[in-house]
């Protein structure tokens, strides 16, 4: 990376807060209800991508692949989110992860931009709850771009919005797919997790307590 860092642009599930227990009830809930055996190792697949696509591998799981028509497939995904809405009424500033909190207070200080990419619908309401959502010039969802991570389309989308070069952004994910948007998309990637499961990514960290602007400057530049 030649240019100077301006921005840095995080996804939410996995890094902010970690909803994923949530989908995976939610989820779990569903492929029951189509009498589909969901397990939290499958669950590990779904990271990442969005709520179609996830749908799309459940029933490829439970070989019912062919069984509905896209408006059904529609209504069942939309049943998974109202239940995972409702699993989510509760979350609240207290459900940030580690050292998130500090590190955005650090972003902030040093006067980077701040955006978000996250594959979920509900990325508004959860920063909202999370009391973040005016820390971020620029949010952008699955409702905004047409096509999912791997993808590098949601992080283009935000630097564009953050009216900052990709070249000049951090990308900060915990799926293998966001890692592979992010390294698409010209930035620099971090990603939160074990390290044999990012290849691709320019520096991990196996928790969000790690993060450090002051240490990762350096490293990127």
């Amino acid at each position: 990376m030649n240019t100077p860092v301006q921005a840095v642009i995080f996804d939410l599930d996995g890094v902010i807060t970690d909803t994923a227990e949530y989908h995976y009830e939610a989820w779990k809930a569903l492929a029951e209800e189509l009498s589909i055996p969901f397990t939290r190792e499958f669950n590990e697949e779904l990271k990442g991508i969005s709520r179609m696509e996830s749908l799309e591998k459940i029933l490829v799981l439970g070989g019912k692949a062919h069984d509905f028509t896209e408006e059904q497939k529609i209504a069942l995904a939309d049943k998974k989110n109202e239940h995972y809405l409702t699993l989510i009424q509760n979350i609240s500033p207290a459900d940030v992860l580690p050292g998130i909190s500090e590190f955005i207070d650090e972003i902030q200080a040093q006067g980077l931009k701040i955006g978000l990419a996250s594959a979920s619908k509900n990325a508004f309401a959860v920063l909202e709850s999370l009391g973040l959502k005016d820390k971020f010039h620029a949010i952008v969802d699955a409702k905004t771009v047409l096509r999912g991570k791997p993808d590098p389309e949601i992080f283009l989308k935000a630097a564009h919005l953050l009216e900052v070069e990709p070249g000049a952004c951090i990308g900060v994910e915990d799926a293998a797919a966001g890692v592979e948007a992010i390294k698409g998309a010209g930035m620099f990637a971090v990603a939160i997790g074990a390290k044999e499961l990012f290849a691709h990514a320019d520096l991990v960290y196996e928790s969000t307590v790690e993060l450090s602007l002051e240490a990762l400057l350096p490293q990127v530049r």
